[in-house]
């Protein structure tokens, strides 16, 4: 499924940070938070698009209470970079600076790759293929990114949801890898001590036996990311919380020689795919006993979302590949269907009222 949850995310912190760009951090304005797992995260958002600095920052402080120590950070080119070289760094300095106050690491993901979607990049760059020209731009861009937040950043997805580009957008894994490999070379020499890889849709690759395209990666960058939905080829709920834990060990088994990471974990409660709380929380259960059991394997081991959103409100414009619509002769109904998992993923719902999911990860967490 191309773009997935990258997509959903990615309008969602657009939204919030448009809305914060005329406000600031106070200076004073920071706090002691206790020691956290850096190697465990949760993606803070909020029920609602339209917010105000004191809602984000009161999710912040939801997202404190459950332990995690890291987050991640969904930054488009062409938005971190509306004119060559002139860096708009508002909104993320609003949400870097939460982040630091509440004591969170942050995996940086960057789109180059996007599903099937190149970029989007910036409209001074037009439509660039990979090759000298983009893997400077993109080396200068990620560069300056993670100059301005040294320390703050330390992992970095350069390509998402590759499994979609080669399959469904017929990308080019050679042109794409040998991409990476000089971008990643460049930024090791001015950052040796960040890590960069790759994301690929475990959900997917295991749905559509696309396990080649990762093999193509195991060996390249620092690690090899995945988001994962226990969920079938038309956004149907049809594992148990034991079975998916045997697709996060297929990820392991992918990637024997090389760290993985978990970069979007989720599990959603929507009984229309599927889904319940019990199952959710059965699942955070197995989940994290699986990482305790391979810790030593796993980068970083992100829990999706904190929030639930309105029904109706996750809209998916992305069209899917026609083997997924074969299914069912109905694209609109395969977006609502990921739409409704996608509503339904938080572990709070809209009335900030807790499903028995948040209880359980907390317990994980501090456990691990």
């Amino acid at each position: 499924m191309d773009k997935k949850i990258f997509i959903v995310i990615g309008i969602g912190i657009a939204a919030i940070t448009a809305l914060l760009v005329s406000s600031s951090i106070p200076q004073g304005d920071v706090f002691v938070v206790p020691q956290k797992n850096d190697k465990l995260g949760i993606i803070v958002n909020t029920p609602t698009q339209q917010v105000t600095l004191d809602q984000i920052k009161k999710t912040y402080s939801r997202a404190d209470e459950s332990g995690a120590g890291r987050t991640n950070l969904y930054l488009f080119w062409n938005h971190v970079e509306p004119e060559r070289e002139k860096y708009n760094f508002r909104d993320t300095d609003v949400l870097m600076s939460l982040n630091k106050n509440n004591g969170m690491q942050t995996t940086l993901y960057f789109s180059i790759v996007n599903g099937r979607t190149i970029g989007p990049y910036p409209t001074w760059m037009g439509t660039p293929g990979f090759g000298t020209s983009l893997e400077t731009k993109a080396t200068t861009t990620i560069d300056a990114i993670l100059s301005r937040y040294d320390g703050a950043i330390d992992t970095v997805i350069i390509g998402a949801e590759l499994d979609s580009y080669f399959d469904d957008a017929d990308g080019s894994v050679n042109l794409y890898r040998e991409s990476f490999n000089n971008i990643y070379n460049e930024l090791k020499q001015k950052h040796p001590d960040i890590k960069m890889g790759n994301a690929f849709s475990l959900n997917n690759v295991l749905n559509k036996n696309l396990t080649s395209y990762v093999s193509e990666f195991a060996d390249t960058g620092d690690f090899v990311a995945f988001t994962y939905l226990p969920v079938d080829r038309i956004n149907d709920i049809t594992k148990t919380p034991e079975q998916a834990k045997a697709d996060l060990q297929k990820a392991l088994d992918m990637v024997p020689n090389n760290q993985v990471a978990f970069f979007e974990l989720s599990w959603s409660t929507a009984d229309t795919i599927g889904g319940s709380e019990s199952s959710q929380a059965e699942f955070i259960k197995t989940a994290y006993e699986f990482y305790r059991e391979n810790q030593s394997k796993i980068e970083f081991f992100n829990w999706y979302r904190i929030y639930d959103r309105p029904d109706g409100s996750c809209i998916i414009d992305q069209k899917f590949s026609e083997s997924q619509v074969s299914l069912t002769n109905n694209d609109q109904y395969v977006r609502e269907r990921l739409g409704n998992y996608i509503c339904n993923a938080g572990l709070l719902k809209t009335d900030d009222s807790a499903k028995s999911g948040w209880g359980e990860l907390k317990k994980q967490i501090g456990a691990s």
